[in-house]
């Protein structure tokens, strides 16, 4: 039995040669594609239109396949057409050759400008590419590649796949194709060949022709005529007898006196270099027979000048520098910096004098020690006038970032009325370089969160750009924001209005540091009316007025009353048990007169409404209407009041934190409440002071009236008449309005604590202002950057008209509102916007470059000038023009010029050459076909000649099917290829 078991164990090692090898695999994975893709059997598309190649929608679809280790991607490139109607064409398609044979003969779409080169070269408009999935890999040996072609084919015929499949060989440089088709009954074969350098004997056309016809083989005699298609490119580089109409900016005249500061409003604008660097003309000869045209080393009939079609192309400038991109590319720049302003000037500007020598040692008894100050030196604008003294001296004057005549003049540019003595109006500004307020460009600012074009933030800018680009660069944004910051402390003390800033609170629109600088401006409008109250005689006070005057006040008190009166304000005691987080208290100093009038205040505190109407009434504006107060029938005066605070958006954000951190309970709720009610116990203490005997019914019947509640009741004696009461909601128990009016003093608006601080808000912005870094700097202002770039492009193309810029412009601005509207936007994001300014710039400067060359502002017959200005718009937009008349065009003539005056200008720079001895000039000369190329003047040898041969023969034999059969071939100066198409049949 031990035996027999061991012969039975050796079963189990016994090899499965059934198993699928590799090749195999990798045949069943491409079968397996293809199905997945539907590519199995014909399906027949409509004929081909003219320029479909070009101007019709490619897709492609991708999959990877393994061959071993090797991974290859399958790519699907196919032309999307509308769907045809099959029915009833079933049984017709079984023995209908494949689509791509049948386009073969098609010459609408011979020489596309833009397609897969396989597209160009053969013609089709659906195939599929197995190619190396590395960009590194390829498949070099003839094994490999006989091997690849193998596996296609194999899988053409299980599948029965009618669409073209092509194996990638070589190095990816070389764009080496071989590929197979399938039909019923017929077979395509696509070869190759790739040359560097081309034989002399196929040159021309009669070589080509001999190539063709040695490689169809067609047994019968004599040979089908051939027909041809013949494209020869020229190529004009020189544009020398053309100068690029870009002139440079003057940086002498920035600050030059018949310009002025208002050259630092205008941003540059244009291409440095001509971003057109060469102009392609394409001279074809679509449909020529073998036998009418003769093309061979000795003699040649292809003259360019009588190419029946012309058409032509721009090659462009790669990343052209233009002046506007560098402009806004160098301002972002500085936001990467990290420097402060201190950092980058040298040391602090309020370094005490020898403190380089003194001794460390001594630092804490310098802080102790008493040292007589003289009271005139404390003053703040003192400090800042000692402080510039020393920044000259720290730096030198010839050391400093920006001499004066540049200074001077951005400071004039950005405060007009520092001119005169007298500050003029500067709410706005009148200049007419800007557009007006009610159009949309004026708008932009909304969008883009930056500035409105007119004002000082937008000039800031502006000029901040210039400085950076043209002098000093981050020292000179360092020096000119100091002094400006400078300048901002100077006016508050002053009293002197920022010019270029709207009136009224922030604009919550606009960039943050636009909106601190209208705080400054609100703070010293209050602080120059409070100053001027005070000069007032206490006769012409408006609020000293007794109820018998009351008339007169409301005759002699408007609107506009209320501004001056509204800012003429006093300071009392703490108001609401002190609840403001303030410990700081500003008096004013109210005059003795003030003082002696017994107002009767500290008998309103302890009495009730009796008490209360004795008082004086104080701060009424006018009388509303027909109201009387409740108790007492006297009628009820508006009272001057005060304007709520101001707010930034960063207040209003740090306001929102606080009030969120006091949380939901009960507690907190009450405190939040108070603290948002400070606007309305100053009303209600205005109100009492201007109405002796009030009540809170009385406040609301004129502050809330939806909160007085009237309604028809009968009384005692039968007649109606009108009960009123207060709303449910403020009858609510420890209802915030009846505390806040319980603890409310009778205290008119200008001997109120002021809501508005103006002194500590003043300092707030004044330090923000000078703790801003340049980096910080730069990202306020780069919207206002990105604003007056849109708005130069938006100047600049409208003088062109072009309507693909038009769209560009508006996706720009489309994008930029998005991504500026938010804080801290990406750098990424940023960049974007800026690249695509600087496109649409140069596609401008690209306009304007072809205009100057074609001449479209010197045609005198109008009609010759609107299609040369249609034919330079179609070239910037469209990858080739056709030249309408060719040579004989009015274009055409153009063109032909350009390349004439390029011709002699280079004759011109050979005429060294015709000294030379003969034997030099016949190696200069070169082959018989560079001579013979050379004799035409009027062009230059052709960069590319393209040929495409055509012919309908049997294969591969006498009696097979005609089939079509093609071959494409184009020589370049360091460049051979023959694409061949060959179709058998059944023999």
């Amino acid at each position: 039995m031990a035996a027999d078991s061991e012969p039975e164990s050796e079963v189990f090692e016994i090899t499965d040669f059934t198993t699928a090898s590799e090749w195999e695999r990798f045949i069943s994975k491409v079968e397996e594609v293809l199905n997945d893709w539907k590519l199995i059997g014909n399906s027949l598309g409509k004929p081909l239109e003219k320029g479909i190649f070009t101007s019709g929608t490619w897709e492609e679809k991708s999959d990877e396949i393994f061959f071993a280790d090797f991974k290859f991607s399958v790519t699907h490139h196919y032309l999307v057409q509308e769907s045809t109607d099959k029915e009833g064409k079933d049984e017709l398609l079984e023995d209908v050759i494949p689509q791509s044979m049948q386009d073969l003969l098609c010459m609408n779409n011979d020489f596309p400008p833009r397609a897969h080169c396989l597209v160009r070269w053969y013609g089709l408009r659906e195939f599929v590419v197995i190619a190396p999935a590395a960009h590194s890999d390829a498949v070099l040996s003839e094994s490999k590649c006989n091997l690849l072609l193998s596996s296609v084919s194999i899988a053409l015929g299980n599948t029965g796949c009618q669409v073209p499949l092509f194996v990638q060989i070589h190095h990816k440089w070389r764009r080496m194709y071989v590929g197979e088709c399938q039909g019923p009954g017929v077979r395509t074969d696509f070869e190759m060949v790739h040359l560097r350098k081309v034989p002399n004997q196929y040159t021309h056309l009669s070589g080509l022709l001999d190539i063709f016809k040695s490689k169809i083989g067609c047994p019968l005699t004599p040979l089908p005529p051939v027909s041809i298609a013949i494209r020869f490119t020229y190529v004009l580089q020189d544009w020398q007898q053309y100068f690029w109409p870009q002139q440079p900016p003057d940086i002498d005249a920035l600050v030059g006196g018949e310009v002025g500061g208002l050259e630092f409003g205008k941003l540059p604008f244009g291409a440095c270099e001509d971003p057109i660097s060469e102009l392609h003309l394409a001279t074809t000869w679509p449909h020529l027979t073998e036998g009418i045209i003769v093309d061979n080393d000795v003699y040649s009939d292809l003259d360019p000048i009588q190419a029946p079609h012309w058409s032509v192309r721009v090659r462009k400038a790669e990343n052209p520098q233009c002046l506007l991109g560098d402009f806004v590319t160098e301002f972002f720049k500085i936001c990467r910096r990290k420097e402060s302003t201190d950092e980058i000037l040298g040391r602090s500007a309020f370094e005490e004098e020898g403190k380089e020598t003194a001794d460390i040692t001594h630092a804490l008894s310098k802080l102790t020690e008493p040292a007589s100050v003289p009271i005139h030196k404390l003053s703040v604008s003192n400090m800042v006038h000692t402080a510039k003294k020393k920044i000259r001296k720290h730096r030198g004057v010839e050391e400093s970032p920006l001499n004066n005549d540049v200074l001077n003049t951005i400071l004039l540019f950005l405060f007009p009325d520092a001119v005169s003595e007298k500050p003029l109006d500067v709410t706005t500004s009148t200049d007419n370089n800007y557009p007006p307020s009610e159009s949309e460009d004026y708008n932009l600012y909304n969008q883009f969160k930056s500035a409105p074009s007119d004002s000082l933030t937008y000039k800031l800018a502006l000029c901040l750009c210039m400085i950076n680009f043209y002098h000093g660069g981050l020292k000179g944004v360092a020096h000119l924001w100091q002094e400006f910051v400078l300048e901002m402390r100077f006016r508050w003390e002053n009293n002197f209005l920022i010019p270029g800033l709207a009136s009224g609170p922030p604009d919550l629109r606009c960039c943050l540091l636009h909106q601190k600088l209208q705080m400054l401006n609100c703070c010293i409008e209050r602080k120059k009316a409070r100053d001027e109250g005070k000069k007032t005689s206490a006769s012409d006070n408006v609020t000293n007025i007794y109820p018998g005057d009351a008339g007169k006040a409301g005759d002699h008190l408007g609107p506009d009353d209320l501004k001056e009166t509204d800012k003429d304000k006093g300071e009392v005691g703490k108001s609401w048990d002190s609840w403001s987080d303030s410990e700081e208290e500003f008096f004013e100093c109210l005059s003795d007169t003030e003082e002696l009038k017994g107002n009767g205040q500290e008998s309103g505190k302890k009495g009730g409404p009796k008490e209360m109407a004795n008082l004086r009434p104080e701060g009424r504006l006018y009388q509303h209407g027909k109201l009387t107060l409740l108790h007492n029938g006297e009628p009820l005066y508006i009272p001057v009041t005060q304007e709520p605070a101001p707010m930034t958006e960063d207040l209003l954000e740090e306001q929102s934190e606080v009030l969120a951190k006091l949380g939901t309970s009960a507690e907190g709720a009450h405190l939040r409440a108070r603290m948002q009610s400070a606007c309305l116990l100053s009303d209600m203490e205005s109100f009492k002071a201007a109405n002796p005997g009030c009540s809170l019914e009385d406040f609301v019947r004129w502050y809330s009236p939806r909160d007085y509640v009237e309604e028809e009741v009968i009384d005692e004696k039968g007649n109606v008449v009108l009960k009123g009461e207060l709303s449910a909601r403020m009858k609510i128990p420890s209802n915030m309005w009846v505390e806040a009016w319980e603890t409310a003093k009778p205290v008119p608006a200008r001997r109120q604590r002021r809501l508005f601080d103006d002194t500590r808000e003043a300092e707030k912005v004044l330090h923000y202002l000078a703790i801003q870094k340049p980096a910080d700097l730069a990202r306020h202002l780069l919207p206002s950057v990105i604003h007056a770039a849109v708005l130069k492009v938006k100047e600049e193309e409208s003088l062109e008209n072009i309507s693909s810029v038009k769209k560009i412009i508006k996706q720009i601005i489309s994008h930029s509102s998005k991504v500026l509207h938010f804080p801290n936007p990406e750098d990424k994001k940023l960049e974007e916007i800026i690249h695509q300014i600087t496109n649409v710039e140069a596609l401008i400067a690209r306009a304007r470059s072809l205009k100057a060359k074609f001449g479209t502002e010197k045609c005198e017959q109008e009609e010759e000038k609107e299609d040369l200005e249609r034919f330079v718009s179609c070239l910037l937009e469209q990858p080739e023009v056709l030249v309408t008349g060719a040579g004989r065009g009015h274009a055409g003539r153009i063109i032909h010029k350009l390349f004439v005056n390029a011709q002699r200008l280079t004759e011109s720079s050979d005429e060294a050459a015709a000294m030379t001895p003969p034997e030099e000039e016949s190696k200069r000369m070169g082959s018989p076909e560079e001579r013979r190329q050379n004799s035409v003047s009027d062009f230059p040898p052709p960069a590319g000649r393209e040929f495409i041969l055509r012919t309908t023969v049997p294969r591969p034999a006498p009696y097979s099917k005609a089939l079509p059969q093609r071959m494409y071939s184009v020589l370049t100066k360091e460049d051979f290829r023959l694409a061949v198409k060959i179709i058998d049949g059944d023999v």
